[in-house]
């Protein structure tokens, strides 16, 4: 037993000093951008939304460039060429240790299964289900890029979590979790409302 317990406490001292030593990123603070600052992406968003008979009104952008703490969950509007709303959403951890902020400066990517990471890519917003998370509401997401094709078999969902919150905390970060794109409880009932309301499925692209 007593070696046992010297096991555990020498994982658990390796651990903590990987953490405490993990060399960090040097901060570049991203000033707010607007529709403009897109325009590579939107571009390329309203023509893919056509040929795929997707909604051609509006887009979810997600920019994890950005510093997690603050908004960077788009809804770019077509019509308005603007950024009409803007949400606060998470990234993946990229580690089994869930719910810190350990990478609110430069979020890990990976398409890989069990990874724990985002990934980037367009994605185009599935199914409607039930989430163990937030106000227990999800939407299946289809990766359609090379740099997302595991979404399903990672099962990424955008869904709420009661972990972040509904205004920035920068300089502090958004809680991270494992992958799927988490936002607030009210902007979930928000974005439902606008999910809900499209004939057509919408697009979320997630960009770095």
């Amino acid at each position: 037993m007593k070696l046992l317990f010297k096991i555990i406490l020498g994982v658990v001292v390796v651990l903590t000093l990987y953490f405490l030593l993990k060399p960090k990123p040097i901060v570049k603070i991203t000033k707010d951008k607007n529709y403009t600052d897109y325009t590579v992406y939107t571009t390329q968003a309203i023509k893919y939304c056509e040929k795929n008979n997707l909604n051609d009104k509006y887009f979810f952008l997600v920019d994890l460039s950005i510093h997690s703490g603050k908004k960077r969950f788009y809804v770019c509007d077509f019509l308005k060429q603007k950024i009409t709303e803007r949400y606060m959403v998470s990234h993946g951890c990229g580690s089994i240790f869930w719910s810190r902020d350990c990478s609110k400066e430069n979020a890990e990517i990976s398409n890989e299964v069990d990874s724990h990471c985002s990934s980037i890519g367009k994605y185009i917003i599935g199914k409607k289900g039930v989430s163990r998370w937030g106000i227990k509401v999800n939407y299946q997401l289809y990766g359609m890029d090379k740099t997302n094709s595991n979404a399903s078999k990672r099962s990424i969902v955008l869904h709420s979590w009661n972990a972040v919150k509904d205004d920035e905390v920068y300089p502090d970060g958004v809680a991270e979790g494992w992958g799927c794109p988490a936002v607030s409880n009210n902007s979930m009932k928000e974005i439902i409302k606008k999910i809900d309301a499209s004939p057509k499925r919408t697009m979320l692209w997630i960009i770095k």
